[in-house]
């Protein structure tokens, strides 16, 4: 949430903010409701002063005086109580509306009313040749058994599925790979180096978080609405997490970090749950959009002028690993119409599908600034003694079934069989390639 602070100080800023990424808020109404909340707040503070000035009369006064003071004690409780229930109804008002006031987009942000407004700002790798028609993973994977849609849509319903085989070995190992990169400085230094970017190379704590949380929790990360696409189980007032950093990203909430400790990276591995409402009939083919996913996320937390070269840092990250396993992919930025509510700025990676012949998004890169941290309360001691909110980010490590798509599509060969890639072959016993055929 933004710092009220600034929203009545640059109404006009907050105000095309929200047009730009289509969200409706009345920054008046928040400025009336804000005043009424403070002048109720002043008001509560003078008469409990009061009440404190009255009650050290008490011991000294002669026992006519003392019970006209019990009597004005007894009426500035009252007084005190019915300002607090007010001030607590006021106080709901005034937060329902601030959740509802998105985060300002970065200067470097595209306009644009959709993903049809982002930017490929650069791209990597050739995209391979075939002498043969390339097939979709969905159609490779059925022909060599190790994916299963048909047999997961009888037991769990549609967009679920069974990964099988060779390409579960493939996946685990795709996730010892990462691990070994994010976990090593050394490995990060060459990220750091090669991407030309003056950040620390602290390496990544590896996280398993839990996959459901409290809602309020949830909201205060911005990412419980919109709720109809969350699994959400109202009796324990419980929700499945979308992605490993709903979860991390509360790891700090009501806490005070010191300046010495960040930047906290954290990179976490997890099962994710969504509806995915409002795709009916989008992406049906595949595991590319299912109800249940694996994900390796990154979260971290920094000092705010380190913020936008924490997210560059994040980015290349993504790149490097794309470059080792040789999949071709477009760094795009994307625009105000595109972008969650709570993101100052969002990048993400889109790799090239021969299958689908098109890129598909893969990656994405949220940089928050103080957005979350201000409504998680997370918080920075700065070396002088200043506390302020700190700054977040995060990021996709690996989206595995995307990511596994990109490699059984890219990998193909003329036989039906798919190489696989080199830096991987270690975490698979040396296997070349998946389903061979003799």
């Amino acid at each position: 949430m933004l710092d009220i602070k600034f929203i009545r100080e640059n109404p006009e800023i907050v105000q095309d903010a929200a047009r730009k990424k289509k969200v409706q808020i009345d920054i008046d109404e928040l400025v009336k409701i804000d005043d009424e909340r403070k002048g109720t707040i002043s008001e509560l503070e003078k008469i409990k002063t009061e009440q404190n000035s009255v009650s050290s009369k008490v011991a000294t006064a002669d026992p006519e005086t003392k019970a006209k003071i019990i009597l004005e004690m007894q009426s500035l409780k009252a007084r005190i109580q019915s300002l607090e229930e007010k001030l607590k109804e006021i106080t709901k008002k005034w937060f329902a509306l601030m959740i509802r006031v998105p985060n300002i987009p970065s200067p470097d942000t595209p306009v644009g009313e959709d993903e049809s407004g982002n930017k490929v700002i650069r791209e990597w790798g050739e995209k391979p040749e075939f002498s043969f028609e390339p097939k979709d993973h969905s159609d490779l994977g059925k022909e060599l058994g190790v994916i299963n849609t048909e047999k997961a849509a009888l037991i769990s319903g549609s967009r679920f599925n069974f990964i099988m085989g060779d390409l579960v070995l493939m996946q685990f190992g795709l996730l010892q790979f990462l691990f070994s990169i994010l976990t090593d400085e050394k490995q990060l230094q060459v990220i750091v180096k090669e991407a030309g970017l003056t950040v620390s190379t602290k390496p990544f704590i590896p996280v398993l978080p839990p996959i459901m949380m409290n809602s309020g929790v949830m909201n205060k990360m911005a990412r419980l609405q919109p709720i109809d696409d969350r699994y959400y189980f109202e009796k324990d007032d419980i929700v499945f997490i979308g992605s490993a950093e709903h979860t991390m990203g509360p790891l700090h909430m009501d806490e005070i970090l010191e300046e010495k400790d960040l930047p906290k990276r954290y990179i976490g591995y997890s099962v994710a749950l969504r509806r995915e409402a409002g795709t009916y009939g989008k992406d049906t083919k595949g595991i590319l959009r299912q109800h249940q996913f694996d994900k390796a996320e990154m979260e971290t937390f920094c000092l705010p002028e380190n913020s936008y070269a924490e997210q560059d840092f994040l980015v290349a990250i993504q790149e490097y690993v794309l470059r080792k396993l040789k999949i071709p992919y477009q760094v795009v930025m994307v625009c105000t119409g595109d972008m969650g509510a709570p993101d100052h700025r969002q990048i993400d990676i889109n790799c090239w599908m021969p299958g689908q012949n098109m890129y598909r998004e893969t990656h994405t890169a949220d940089l928050m600034q103080g957005f979350q941290a201000r409504r998680l309360n997370t918080r920075v001691r700065r070396s002088g003694g200043k506390i302020e909110h700190l700054h977040m980010n995060d990021a996709t490590a690996v989206a595995m079934g995307r990511t596994i798509i990109a490699i059984m599509e890219n990998y193909q060969q003329k036989d039906g069989s798919i190489l696989v890639p080199e830096v991987l072959r270690p975490y698979m016993a040396g296997k070349e390639r998946i389903g061979k055929r003799e």
